[in-house]
Order: C-alpha cells, then sequence, then structure tokens
C-alpha cells in the first residue's frame, strides 16, 4: 500500500495520483479550498431551488425527460431514482483499480466547486476509498457520452448504502454492510447531487492514465527485446547512430534508438552482418525497430497531453460557474479520450507485430544467420520455441482485431436526445486487453532473443554487458535458458511478470543509465 497521502483540490489532479489511489492504495484528503469551493456552488444551488423557474438537473428531470419540472417534495427522490435507475450494468465486474480510479476522478470533479454537490457527499467519497471498499462495477453499461453513466451509478449507489461492494479483504457484501462496518453514514443526495455522481468521463480516463503507466514500461522493454534480437541476429547497430535520426527529427525514433544503443554497447555480436552470410542490410523488423517503437513513443505523448487536459477538467452538466450561473454544456462527451484510447490500440497493435516478426525470425534456420532452427538443443527430437511463437501470433492476431476503433461507431439513445455517443469506455475497455496482450508477446521475443545470446555465448561470441544482465535477471526470475524440451508455459508466465512488473528494464539500467 502507498502510504503517501494525496490532496485533491479544486484545479485537477495527476496521472501519478491517479495511478497512486487506484493501484497502490494512497490515502485521499480534500484542501481546505476544495471544501470552501463546494461550500459556495452549493449555495448557489441551494438558491436556484428555491425559485419557481425551473433549472436543468436541479429542479428538473434528465435527459429526453427534462421538460418535466420536478416539485420540491419530489427532488430527493428524483436523485436517488437517477442512481438506482442508472445502476443498470450487466457482465463481469470491472477491475478494482479501474473502479478507484473511477471513483476517484469523479471525486476530483467534485471537488472543483463546479457541481453543486455538497462537501459531506465528497467527503463520503474520500472516506469510501480510503476504506478500501469497492463498489461492483460490470462491464457494459456506458456509451461514453453524458460520461459513463452506468459505471458511475454503480459507484453512487454504494455511497448511498445500497447495492454491492467489495470489502478490502476481497468479499463482496451488501454496501450499507459495509460502510456501516467502517463508520460511514450513507449519504442522502439532494438537488443535482444524483446527477452530479454520474455524469463524468472518469472510468474511461482512469483507464487511459493507468494504460499509458503501462505502455511507457513495455516501450523501453520492446526496445531492450529488439536490441537483443538485433544482438542474437549478429545485425547492426550502425542503423542507431544519432546522426541517421537527427534528420529526420521525430523525438520518439531519437529515443528509441538510443535506447537499443546503449543496450547493444560492448557487444561482441553486432556487425557480424557482412560474415559467412554477408546482408548488405538488415530486416525492417531489425532495421526499423527505431522508427516504429518511436512512432509508438509520439502516440503516447499525444495521448498524455491529451488525458492531462481532462485530469485538470471539470466533466458535468449542467456545471455551476464562478458568477453564479448554473449551465448546462457538452463536456462530458467522451470524443477527445475516446479517440487517443483507439490511437492507443492501434501503435499497441503495431508495436506487438513488430516484435513477433523479430522472434520468428530468430527461430527460422533461413533468416537467423546460423541459429539453430525454433532455437531447439535438438532439432527434430526437440521443437524448442516452435509453440511459443504460435501463442505469440495468436496474440498478435488478436490485437489487430483490438485495433478496430470503438469510437467510430454511435449508437442513438435516450430517445435521441443522445444521438451520438463516443463509446470511450468501450475503447478504454479493449485498450486494457491489448495492453495485457502486448506484455505477452514482448515477454515472448524476450524469451526467445535470451536463449538465442545465450546459444551464440556458447559459440564464442560475447554479448554486451547489458545483454547479460537482461539474461541473468530472467533467469533468476524462473524462465529457464537453451536445453532439452520442458514444459514451457511456466517460463512463458516468469518472463511476462518479469516485463510486466517493469523488471527487464530495471535489470539493464544499471548498465545502461537509466532509458527513458
Amino acid at each position: 500500500m502507498d502510504m503517501r497521502t494525496v490532496v485533491v483540490g479544486t484545479s485537477g489532479t495527476t496521472a501519478e495520483d491517479v495511478v497512486a489511489v487506484a493501484r497502490h492504495g494512497a490515502r485521499i484528503e480534500l484542501s481546505t479550498a476544495a471544501v470552501d469551493a463546494l461550500a459556495a456552488s452549493r449555495l448557489i444551488v441551494d438558491a436556484l431551488a428555491a425559485k419557481p423557474e425551473p433549472v436543468y438537473g436541479v429542479s428538473t428531470g434528465f435527459g429526453a425527460l427534462a421538460s418535466r419540472h420536478i416539485s420540491p417534495e419530489l427532488r430527493a427522490q428524483l436523485q436517488r431514482n437517477i442512481v438506482r435507475s442508472h445502476a443498470a450494468g450487466m457482465g463481469p465486474r470491472v477491475e478494482r483499480e479501474v473502479v478507484r480510479a473511477l471513483m476517484f476522478l469523479r471525486l476530483k470533479t467534485v471537488a472543483s466547486g463546479h457541481t453543486g454537490v455538497r462537501p459531506e457527499v465528497a467527503q463520503t467519497m474520500a472516506d469510501v476509498l480510503n476504506a478500501g471498499i469497492t463498489p461492483v462495477v460490470h462491464e457494459y453499461g456506458s456509451l461514453g457520452c453524458s460520461g459513463d453513466l452506468a459505471p458511475l451509478s454503480h459507484c453512487a449507489l454504494t455511497l448511498m448504502g445500497e447495492g454491492d461492494a467489495e470489502g478490502p479483504d476481497g468479499t463482496v457484501r451488501p454496501a450499507g454492510e459495509l460502510l456501516a462496518a467502517h463508520g460511514i453514514a450513507p449519504v442522502e443526495l439532494r438537488e443535482k447531487e444524483g446527477l452530479a455522481l454520474l455524469n463524468g468521463t472518469d472510468g474511461m480516463l482512469g483507464m487511459l492514465v493507468m494504460a499509458l503507466a503501462d505502455l511507457r514500461n513495455l516501450y523501453t522493454s520492446a526496445d531492450i527485446t529488439a536490441a537483443l534480437s538485433l544482438e542474437a541476429l549478429l545485425g547492426t547497430d550502425k542503423v542507431l547512430a544519432p546522426e541517421l535520426h537527427a534528420i529526420r527529427p521525430h523525438p520518439g525514433q531519437g529515443v528509441s534508438a538510443d535506447n537499443m544503443l546503449r543496450v547493444l554497447a560492448g557487444s561482441g555480436l553486432t556487425g557480424h552482418h557482412q560474415d559467412d552470410a554477408p546482408r548488405v542490410q538488415d530486416a525492417y523488423s531489425v532495421r526499423c525497430a527505431p522508427q516504429v517503437n518511436g512512432a509508438g513513443r509520439d502516440t503516447l505523448d499525444y495521448a498524455a497531453v491529451v488525458a492531462g487536459r481532462e485530469l485538470a477538467s471539470s466533466v458535468d452538466n449542467p456545471v455551476v460557474l464562478p458568477d453564479g450561473r448554473v449551465e448546462s454544456n457538452g463536456n462530458f462527451h467522451g470524443a477527445p479520450v475516446a479517440y487517443v484510447l483507439d490511437f492507443l490500440a492501434i501503435v499497441a497493435a503495431d508495436l506487438g507485430s513488430i516484435c513477433e516478426r523479430r522472434t520468428d525470425r530468430l527461430l527460422d534456420k533461413n533468416r537467423s544467420h546460423g541459429l539453430p532452427p525454433f532455437l531447439a538443443h535438438d532439432a527434430g527430437v526437440d521443437s524448442g520455441l516452435m509453440i511459443a511463437q504460435y501463442t505469440q501470433a495468436a496474440l498478435v492476431s488478436d490485437m489487430k482485431r483490438l485495433a478496430v476503433p470503438a469510437s467510430a461507431d454511435s449508437i442513438p439513445s435516450s430517445a435521441m436526445q443522445e444521438d451520438h455517443v463516443s463509446m470511450g469506455w468501450s475503447a478504454a475497455r479493449k485498450l486494457r486487453t491489448a495492453v495485457d496482450n502486448l506484455a505477452r508477446i514482448v515477454a515472448v521475443e524476450l524469451y526467445a532473443a535470451t536463449r538465442a545470446v545465450e546459444i551464440r555465448a556458447a559459440e564464442g561470441l560475447t554479448p554486451g554487458p547489458a545483454s547479460q544482465a537482461a539474461v541473468a535477471a530472467l533467469r533468476a526470475a524462473g524462465a529457464q535458458g537453451p536445453g532439452p524440451d520442458r514444459f514451457l508455459a511456466p517460463d512463458l508466465a516468469a518472463a511476462d511478470t518479469f516485463v510486466r512488473e517493469g523488471r527487464l528494464v530495471a535489470a539493464v539500467e544499471p548498465v545502461t543509465g537509466p532509458l527513458a
């Protein structure tokens, strides 16, 4: 558990804070400025609620039912009803870290003072997160317009003491029991509060932030595996020279080339492409790794800019403005986030594809420049890594399907009032699968490349110090080296965990220095 405290103010939050709360259980506090802003905006909502004129979200119905003016005695029921009726998700449970990110980001917007929610409601949100209570949220229910309505409704239901939630011990119980066990009083929603708890891009944004953190690690890991494959294939590192990348100055390309060059420093395997089986150039999957990896890195940077803007945003409808107006708007539309979620799925698929092509090259005796078929100990008796590449290829094929953009789709809802939606939640859900697949794909290349490097070392060619560090750390993690066939799945699982947890990067950086 992260023991630090994240203070939620009025001006948004950071990606680092999202990850700390969602994944590491960091505690949350509301700043004094946030409490003051909450109280001030609530005074405005209360004043509007007392007027005879209807105000959307305060004294009217919602969506296609916004034309009905709701009398004061029915407004508390209206807020409860919107939460109950919108908590209509179906399918498997969403991961705990996603739900925590969802709730934290909703609290971020509530604390901005633009939603009209009372301070005690915001404090209850923080208390629930700090208690380790996680609402049960389901896979299906969000169209990514009017925000992630169903997922956020299940979270709001927990604040009301209704529905189911998971306790800190991992047991699912009625939410009311969990709140009581932690001394948390259920909230009694008032005007606008139910709506304000539901109307945001928080689920898709939380998944974007966590995907970016994971992909940063995977792109650096893929630079390392590309370098190891180049080394094992006796390729040339001349294509990584800084002056070559300076004349095509895409930032990510230069970073990836520099990472690879540092991994290959001191290698006795590079530069043999003109030896017994001369080749003028290495194959594209080897020679163009910086261009492909780098383009993906630039895409991550763009997605991070969009995420940063959204993290600084107050996403609600209607919103309370500093001059006291309460205005309807369309800021809840998920298009900006949905587009970059889809963009990341595309570049992740391409990175997986180029990793698989290098793996296949390492295993093919006609293209591996002297390595044994399938890196087998006794080819014919042993199959080596033949089926590891099948598994990798299956993952790549799935990645290509996941790269089909969800945001290109729209389906009308709410009696055609919400007639163009972003599908950003769907884009985020498939990106999470793509990131998981990519970690496995990189792990298979790592496993193949380290075995190939060890085979070269046994033949008298000395790998670079960074490669030796990677091999030693991977073997210590439980992924075994060359030898007769054995049960391979545990080795691949160990390699997957090694990559996913950032241990590959950590293994080589003492040699290379910090990699970008």
